[in-house]
């Protein structure tokens, strides 16, 4: 206790504020409070052992213990009392002196003749110190101490400033329980116009003497001063400890929350002030809820309102005004009780409803039966009071709903009647009503016409609601985009298409950005023959800078392209129809194409402007997309977007939008958008959607003819999937179209680890032949054929391979080489069977070792069968009479017989 704490310290530094000073020091205190319970029962048993000496010196030890004093000069009292601030509550300080007292007691008995009459006062004296001390706080400065704060305030009244300071903060390093020095540096503070630190040491001071509330409130009322709401409303909350049923504390607290936007703490406060107001006080109570009413219907809590306003009406009937009643029916209707709302207005405005009873004639009778059904069982709700007696209807009776209104009842009431009349399906006394209604002016009347319109709106009577909308939209006041929006419903409810249109079109000059109207107005159109316009009514509504920043912004552009696609894809509209589609996808895929380095351009290369994909450089990609940056877009973009489209909604738009660039011929652009996609983490997640992807892409790469773009999607599926024949077929033509050789050492890698796989045995003899490595093509066409001797192409390859070797210039054993080769090519025509491409193939081994003579047999042969006729292919890319016919006319023109060769040419490669 010889220093200050750390909180304190902090909190005259300004690094923290009153409330986490206090928050600080009660944790602290507690902790304490912990650490004195511990070491107290660890030392229970010491103080709980006999001792010899206890009778004889029990009273000295007790009045050392009150009466004594520290080597410092202050009381053990006065140490209790730190203790007790520290950590131990005033409960057990209590504890501590009944059980001295019991003991005293005891020793008392003990020693009867020592003066009884003398202990007797003492008990009475302390009872009365007892009693003192409940009737006022006891300071907690000590008596050594209390000197020193004398000589302070004398010092203070000097004029002394800077001395008493010293001496208060003496006073505080030894006794920092104390509230009179952070009292007396508050005065000096203030003295000095320091109002800043000399608030801080007031707080500090009530809060050491917190029960004094006038206190508090002076200090909530200084902390307004400096505009420190959350501080005032601290100080309140500890008036309110102690004095809980001070309305004027309650009511200044509710404000400050208001002010600070903290609603349900201030209807909270609101809610006690109700409940503590007398029954005396019903205008005040009245006025409260009505206030607080108000402000839970701004705040949309329309239950809370209700509640308040049917506690103030039980409560206080007769101070019920008729803007109590006004509020009472606006609730009600907001929250579509109609029947409670005819029944407020009806018990407190004055306003009286009867039945009439008339006869009807027999032919009447059978029409009518169900309409007194049904406005019966409507009036049951309203009619259970007593007040309202209505006469029953007999078999051959027509019952009428007459209305009494008295003089005086505001019009804003009669119209809250008429709506709870509409929605309840009385309509018999409306038209008086409706009278009543159309003879004020509209430019002053204006929401009262539309609540009944709406009110007609919402049960379908459309004929009614059109003339109280037909004035408004013609007023000036209220030629409002939402009075033409109902006056566009009712007119499209009844009918008229050419009037809704125009309606519409109105609203959307007026609300560009009113999103349904637009897709309203677009439909109409369209229903009238329009497509032209009604594409009109769906042109953008934002632009992108906006769309990148303005989340709902996006969401509205979103489901606006969604309409304007589906009408331009029934119109057959198919670039535009591409254009919505990607510019709905780039709002998707921005970060996505970033990564890919893909832009989204419009250009006018077609002769009209519209939207290309094309692949731009990376320094000119904007440096505000970095990687921290992107990710966090992404998440808050798909999350925006995807409450418009589901994930499967976004990919069959995707898939879509690849078909129909493809329709298109724009290989290009479809080649992109993939690109895009497959940097998009949630379609690159889901392994079946990027394979999907990838699909699309190796095709789109094909058609494209971007070999080596394809062979970079092909390379992978092989790996993943290497006994697939279609994937190998495919490899094949790409590898054959690219021109590239680099897929040599990727097919050698891969047999090494798939040694048995025959694709791959075969397309190495491939690679090797073509790079002329024969003896290698040889080895990988033996192992081929070895696995399945029966197919003709191993025949082949293996024949044309030893026709190779023999045609070398340095070979040796030519004839067994040219033997052997034949002898395969012979098996081969063996196994195909006698075709064009069995002889073609002999006839030109035979044209190559220029043994021309039995060329020109096979050749023949070939222009006498008709071409091989297959699935799928058509029959002249499978005829080779014309390849036959060219190297025959080769052969006659080395020859000399020029005329044979043309005749050769003139007869099968003249198109």
């Amino acid at each position: 206790m010889s220093g200050f704490s750390p909180e304190l310290i902090d909190y005259l530094e300004g690094k923290i504020s009153f409330e986490e000073f206090e928050r600080r020091r009660e944790e602290r205190k507690s902790r304490e409070k912990d650490g004195e319970n511990a070491s107290a029962e660890e030392n229970a048993e010491d103080v709980e052992a006999p001792s010899s000496s206890r009778k004889a010196s029990g009273k000295s030890q007790s009045q050392d213990e009150t009466d004594g004093e520290t080597s410092d000069g202050v009381s053990k009292s006065v140490h209790r009392v730190f203790a007790s601030m520290l950590g131990e509550n005033e409960e057990e300080e209590e504890d501590e002196e009944e059980e001295e007292e019991e003991e005293e007691e005891e020793e008392t008995t003990e020693q009867p003749t020592a003066g009884d009459v003398f202990v007797l006062e003492m008990v009475l004296n302390r009872e009365t110190k007892k009693m003192m001390k409940e009737k006022r706080p006891r300071s907690k400065l000590p008596r050594a101490l209390r000197g020193l704060m004398g000589e302070a305030n004398i010092r203070f009244a000097r004029g002394e400033r800077e001395e008493a300071i010293l001496m208060c903060m003496e006073i505080i390093r030894q006794a920092p329980l104390a509230h009179e020095p952070f009292s007396t540096l508050a005065m000096i503070y203030e003295d000095q116009g320091d109002m800043e630190k000399s608030l801080q040491f007031e707080l500090i001071a009530a809060h050491l003497n917190p029960s004094d509330t006038e206190e508090w409130v002076r200090l909530a009322e200084m902390s307004l001063e400096q505009d420190n709401i959350k501080q005032a409303v601290f100080c309140y909350t500890k008036a309110l400890k102690y004095d809980p049923t001070n309305v004027r504390y309650l009511w200044e607290r509710s404000s400050l929350y208001e002010q600070l936007g903290e609603h349900k703490m201030a209807m909270d406060g609101y809610r006690r002030i109700l409940n503590l107001l007398s029954p005396s006080d019903g205008e005040r109570f009245m006025q409260l809820a009505r206030d607080m009413a108000k402000s839970y219907y701004e705040a949309n809590d329309v239950t809370s309102a209700i509640e308040i306003i049917e506690e103030a009406f039980t409560k206080h009937q007769s101070l019920v005004s008729m803007e109590d009643v006004n509020i009472a029916a606006e609730l009600y209707i907001s929250s579509k009780q109609y029947d409670k709302a005819l029944a407020v207005i009806t018990d407190f405005a004055g306003i009286v409803l009867e039945k009439k009873v008339s006869e009807k004639s027999p032919t009447e009778e059978k029409k009518g039966t169900e309409a007194v059904e049904e406005t019966e069982e409507s009036q049951e709700a309203v009619t259970d009071d007593q007040s309202h007696p209505v006469a029953e209807s007999s078999a051959a009776a027509v019952e009428k709903v007459s209305c009494c209104i008295p003089e005086g009842v505001p019009i804003d009431i009669t119209v809250k009647l008429m709506v709870c009349l509409v929605h309840l399906n009385i309509l018999e006394p409306l038209n008086p009503l409706l009278t009543t209604l159309v003879e004020q002016n509209p430019e002053e009347m204006g929401d009262l016409y539309l609540d009944v319109a709406e009110a007609f709106l919402d049960v379908g009577e459309y004929n009614s609601a059109l003339p109280l909308l037909s004035s408004l939209v013609c007023s000036e006041r209220y030629n409002l985009a939402v009075v033409w929006l109902r006056h566009a419903e009712c007119l499209k409810a009844l009918g008229h298409m050419e009037r809704a249109a125009e309606s519409y079109a109105k609203v959307v000059d007026l609300a560009p950005l009113h999103l349904d109207a637009r897709i309203s107005l677009s439909t109409l159109q369209q229903q009238l023959g329009r497509p032209e316009k009604a594409l009109e009514a769906l042109e953008p509504m934002y632009d992108p800078d906006t769309l990148a920043q303005d989340a709902n912004a996006a969401q509205q552009e979103l489901k606006l392209l969604l309409h304007r696609s589906t009408l331009l894809y029934s119109q057959g509209k198919m670039y535009g129809y591409i254009d919505t589609l990607l510019t709905m996808l780039a709002m998707l895929l921005k970060v996505a194409m970033s990564r890919a380095q893909v832009c989204l351009i419009s250009s006018s290369k077609s002769g009209e402007r519209h939207l290309y994909l094309i692949k731009v450089s990376r320094d000119k990609i904007s440096d505000n997309d970095d990687q921290e940056t992107a990710n966090c877009d992404a998440k808050a973009i798909f999350a925006v977007l995807t409450s418009v489209l589901t994930k499967d909604d976004w990919w069959n738009l995707l898939l879509k939008a690849i078909y129909s660039l493809c329709d298109l011929s724009r290989y290009k652009e479809a080649e992109l958008l993939v690109d895009s996609s497959l940097e998009y983490y949630s379609f690159y997640d889901d392994r079946q959607k990027r394979k999907e992807l990838e699909y699309f892409g190796l095709s789109a790469a094909i058609l494209d003819k971007n070999f080596r773009k394809a062979y970079n999607y092909i390379r992978i599926m092989v790996m993943e999937n290497v006994n697939k024949p279609q994937l190998w077929n495919i490899f094949n033509q790409v590898t054959m179209q690219s021109q590239d050789v680099r897929h040599h050492r990727f097919c050698l890698r891969l047999m090494l680890k798939n040694p048995d796989n025959h694709a791959l045995c075969v397309l190495n003899g491939h690679n090797a032949f073509v790079s002329g490595s024969f003896k290698h093509a040889l080895g990988q066409y033996v192992q081929a054929f070895r696995a399945n001797p029966d197919e003709p192409l191993y025949s082949l390859c293996i024949g044309l391979t030893f026709i190779h070797m023999a045609s070398q210039k340095y070979v040796l054993k030519r004839h067994a080489l040219l033997v052997q080769g034949f002898s395969f090519l012979h098996r081969y025509l063996d196994l195909r069977g006698p075709c064009q491409e069995s002889f073609y193939n002999l006839g030109r081994g035979l044209h190559q070792l220029g043994l021309l003579h039995l060329a020109i047999h096979y050749y023949q042969k070939v222009l006498e069968l008709p071409p091989l006729a297959l699935e799928g292919i058509e029959t002249d890319q499978t005829d080779l009479r014309r390849d036959t016919a060219f190297n025959l006319s080769l052969i006659y023109q080395s020859s000399g017989n020029t005329r044979m060769a043309q005749k050769m040419l003139y007869t099968y490669a003249v198109v």
